[in-house]
């Protein structure tokens, strides 16, 4: 399925938002994309879209959503309205993450295959450009200010920071061992990374391109291999970061300005990403074993709800509030 140029167009010229807040979850073995009503709290649509879906993000008026298809080496359009696929995006082999340039007119993927972050013009519908990176790119993020992509180099044990107006790598910052993903702090002053197999958390200064913090995890009864950091969340204000700790069954909740870990709450087996809902009111987490989405009611600071979705979900989106 081809995407034409009008298409591409709509990603900028749309009719108006959507007012109704969704959450969209990619199933990776199920080639589907789960929706959920995040004001009802219910699954309104399963879409199928490819093989082997995995990063996922929401066009900036909500319109439109992006899924990185792994086995199709593409990036499938989804129309938020109607549910459907409206075509794809080139991307090349095994694309696995992505994020949206600030001003939503271009799209940042990692290509674990080709040692590269693409770079498509949403205008267009073009691959404009290719930055070649470490070994095995997987998390991206952009910062608020729209001047950096952050990469995580899984066996490189590096996070690259890209200046997007240049699109050329500015730093390169050795991490803990596995570096999965990453978020920006709301003034885009510090960056958040996740190290997999390190098991920690580490707090990088942007401007000096250092880690000057580590957070460590302890959950009881469990051994430190089976606490994975992978994907990781900050509060729109900030103050705290939600940590997805893979096989431990635990998302941390971290305190950003002690650095200390607040609490853990025990959600659904294999846990891999979340997503807040507006405002923060709930947090959204994915477990790829379990098969299944955790709702964490974030002021009552609780579990509240379990939900089936596709066969091992991976990744969650947001539309944008």
């Amino acid at each position: 399925m081809s995407l034409i140029r009008p298409l591409a167009l709509s990603l900028i010229f749309v009719s108006g938002p959507l007012h109704a807040e969704f959450a969209y979850i990619s199933n990776e073995k199920g080639n589907s994309v789960t929706v959920i009503d995040t004001d009802k709290l219910e699954i309104v649509r399963t879409i199928k879209v490819g093989q082997r879906p995995r990063g996922i993000a929401v066009s900036k008026d909500g319109a439109l959503v992006y899924v990185c298809l792994g086995d199709d080496d593409s990036i499938a359009v989804i129309d938020a309205k109607t549910y459907q696929v409206r075509g794809q995006l080139p991307s090349g082999p095994d694309p696995e993450h992505l994020t949206l340039s600030v001003d939503g007119r271009k799209l940042y993927f990692s290509s674990e295959d080709d040692s590269a972050v693409g770079v498509i013009d949403l205008v267009t519908g073009e691959k404009s450009a290719s930055i070649p990176v470490g070994v095995e790119p997987e998390g991206m993020a952009t910062s608020s200010d729209g001047a950096l992509i952050a990469v995580t180099l899984e066996t490189s044990n590096l996070v690259q920071l890209i200046d997007t107006r240049e699109e050329k790598i500015v730093a390169n910052i050795l991490v803990g061992a596995r570096p999965r993903f990453s978020a920006f702090s709301p003034d885009s002053r510090e960056l958040w990374a996740t190290a997999e197999i390190g098991g920690t958390v580490e707090v990088i200064d942007v401007a000096s391109s250092k880690v000057i913090a580590k957070v460590e995890f302890e959950v009881p009864g469990l051994n430190r291999d089976q606490i994975q950091p992978v994907g990781i969340n900050l509060t729109h204000d900030g103050t705290k970061a939600y940590v997805s700790l893979g096989p431990a069954n635990r998302i941390a909740v971290i305190d950003t300005a002690t650095r200390k870990v607040e609490r853990y709450f025990l959600v659904g087996q294999r846990v891999w990403h979340g997503a807040f809902t507006a405002g923060d009111k709930y947090f959204i987490a994915a477990n790829g074993v379990s098969n299944d989405v955790s709702i964490i009611d974030v002021a009552r600071q609780r579990v509240i709800k379990s939900m089936p979705v596709g066969e091992m979900p991976w990744g969650i989106a947001v539309s944008p509030q």
